[in-house]
């Protein structure tokens, strides 16, 4: 099944920002079923819960992304070459990018020389036009 091969349920990884040189890795664990995304994860601020969805035609999906305890943020993209990219925002004046892809695949990666750790690549700088699942615009 198509969905199953863009959208695999399982571990991924990947890195958020809030400009091009200012990656934050994350570690996730994600369930795609019926066009609904749930999970969990953590990152340098703390562990998290995903609820949201996706569209396996238009290859769209969103999320919320909760902080155990603390606050939300709200997450869309679209599933783009070997992940998936897109902007996470909360509110006006806090927002970013994103890119995260499914762990066995490696794609993003690159090797740092110096400490032989895998960190993530630079986010594209391609603008993509976003909007929530379900949107009728």
């Amino acid at each position: 099944m198509v969905s199953e091969i863009l959208f695999p349920s399982g571990s991924w990884v990947g890195f958020y920002n809030f400009s091009p040189h200012d990656k934050h890795q994350m570690d996730l664990r994600l369930i795609f079923a019926t066009g609904k995304v749930s999970g969990g994860g953590n990152d340098g601020i703390g562990s998290f819960q995903i609820r949201g969805g996706y569209d396996p035609n238009t290859l769209e999906c969103s999320w919320i992304k909760t902080y155990v305890g603390s606050h939300a943020v709200f997450y869309r993209g679209f599933r783009q070459g070997k992940g998936i990219w897109g902007a996470w925002d909360i509110g006006p004046h806090s927002h970013g990018g994103f890119h995260i892809w499914p762990r066995q695949t490696g794609a993003g990666e690159e090797k740092n020389a110096v400490t032989g750790t895998k960190q993530p690549t630079e986010a594209g700088g391609e603008e993509i036009a976003l909007r929530r699942v379900g949107d009728e615009r």
